[in-house]
């Protein structure tokens, strides 16, 4: 980092792009502010009343989906592994629309008029099963969103010039004050109508930066440059050196699966929606966005590794020879290019699409986590006595109370791998025991409390793929082995202590 700074890099950001930036920002709370007259009680709070159609639940579940840290880390993979990541981005799409078009596990839970999927857990098993599901769903959720901040607020120091700690960290509490407040008054209701507005400056950012970028290099000599650069394995996902590998793809394409169908903040959509037939158009749909939540990060990450090669004291910061480079220290290769080669005046619109996927992504997760925590661990413990007005009240105290750990963790946390292998991991702290309960219980009626226990029990052991975990226990293992053995060891004892433990199966 301290090399960076001595470069002194210019941008193109002015005052121009200031203004463009504060007018989005004011103009999202107002609408956040203004959906507060919508909400009568818990139901409209956490899912809209179920009334989201196709089009605004297809814009809402693309905007959430694509969060400036996803095009953070997607451009960090594009940086790394050049246009072998793009075969990721292929197998997110199909799992997706596989999820659309059989309505596998969403439908049913849209069927069952579920609000969270924690609350299926107590429909299908029990309430000691809602409660440890909710509380790991909501651990694993939260830990999720822990680098959102870091990440954010490198590209936004990269591109505004904000070179000192203190106004990186003033601005980024600014913009995560801003979301707390009108998702806190406002909830889902909220939620999607912001979501649809920074959908729609997020996709014009996207797509004209997009142009720019192909006009400004040319695809051959960001083809030809990438062959110097990486050889076959720039191309090629299967090669070891291209970062991928076979057993990666496999893990990309359940991570696919399991962000559609399985994780709380996508299901919300499900569960928001008008009718199933909409619940399966909107995924279908969505599989679009998320083909393309990928790609043109990714496109970014190459261009940046084109632009840092091209630039001689970049290339020895970035890509020193026989050195392995800080994993943090990529994460800054694409806005230090955007910063250089986009104009004044389509920067500050730029930043303002990269802050509306920001805000997007926080409003939306700060929600969920703080409605599952409130649906199903603290109303279950209190015999679900709390009315409405004091579950929106405790959500609301427990979405601050998050907000404050994601400044903390994004501060801490030492960032040793990937940021989206890190993500994969704590998400999958979650969703591997997720899956086998949900798919057992949903498909299975021999699935039983004692399966659905173990297989949680099992989805936990997810924390040592973390790096510092692995550091404290002297080992080295990839993240994708470490998640298909622990996602099958949940599938397996879902089954083991299903049929040893079997019980009276509930009507649900």
């Amino acid at each position: 980092m301290d090399a960076l700074a001595n470069l002194n890099l210019a941008t193109n950001f002015r005052t121009i792009d200031w203004a463009i930036v504060v007018t989005f920002l004011s103009a999202s709370t107002v609408l956040g502010m203004w959906a507060m007259r919508y909400i009568r009680d818990m139901e409209d709070y956490v899912v809209a009343g179920r009334s989201v159609r196709t089009y605004l639940g297809t814009a809402s579940l693309i905007a959430t989906e694509l969060g400036l840290v996803t095009v953070m880390y997607s451009a960090q993979m594009g940086f790394s592994s050049a246009f072998a990541a793009f075969s990721v981005a292929v197998l997110a799409a199909v799992a997706g629309l596989l999820v659309g078009l059989t309505g596998f596990i969403v439908v049913p839970l849209r069927r069952m008029s579920v609000m969270t999927i924690p609350e299926f857990y107590e429909r299908r098993y029990s309430r000691g099963v809602r409660v440890m599901g909710g509380l790991i769903l909501a651990v694993s959720g939260i830990l999720n969103m822990g680098m959102f901040l870091k990440a954010d607020s490198m590209f936004i120091t990269s591109v505004m010039g904000m070179n000192s700690d203190f106004q990186l960290k003033v601005a980024m509490t600014i913009v995560l004050c801003l979301v707390l407040m009108y998702t806190t008054v406002g909830g889902m209701i909220s939620v999607v109508f912001t979501d649809y507005l920074q959908f729609v400056v997020m996709s014009l950012g996207l797509v004209v930066t997009s142009i720019l970028l192909m006009i400004h290099f040319g695809w051959s000599n960001i083809v030809d440059t990438v062959g110097q650069i990486k050889g076959e394995a720039g191309f090629n996902p299967l090669m070891a050196d291209s970062g991928i590998g076979p057993s990666y793809l496999v893990w990309m394409f359940f991570l696919g699966l399991i962000s559609a169908c399985v994780w709380q903040t996508s299901v919300m959509r499900a569960t928001s929606a008008e009718s199933e037939a909409v619940v399966r158009r909107t995924y279908s749909w969505g599989s679009v966005g998320f083909l393309i939540r990928f790609l043109i990060p990714y496109f970014w990450g190459v261009c940046a590794l084109v632009f840092v090669w091209q630039h001689p004291q970049l290339k020895g910061i970035f890509l020193p020879a026989n050195v392995k480079v800080d994993s943090s220290l990529q994460l800054r290769a694409m806005p230090i290019a955007l910063s250089s080669l986009m104009p004044a005046g389509f920067i500050g619109l730029l930043t303002a699409g990269m802050l509306a996927a920001a805000m997007s992504t926080y409003n939306t997760y700060l929600h969920t986590w703080s409605a599952v925590l409130t649906q199903d661990f603290v109303a279950p413990l209190t015999g679900n006595r709390m009315s409405s007005r004091t579950r929106i009240l405790v959500a609301r105290i427990i979405m601050c109370l998050i907000a404050f750990f994601l400044l903390v963790w994004g501060l801490w946390y030492p960032l040793g791998e990937r940021l989206w292998d890190y993500m994969a991991i704590t998400g999958a702290i979650y969703f591997t025991g997720a899956f086998a309960t949900l798919t057992g219980g949903i498909y299975w009626k021999g699935a039983s409390r004692a399966g659905a226990y173990g297989a949680f029990l099992c989805g936990f052991m997810m924390v040592v793929g973390l790096k510092p975990v692995q550091d404290l226990l002297g080992v080295n293992w990839r993240g994708e082995y470490v998640g298909l053995t622990v996602t099958i060891g949940a599938c397996v004892a879902l089954v083991a202590l299903s049929l040893l433990f079997p019980e009276r199966k509930k009507e649900v």
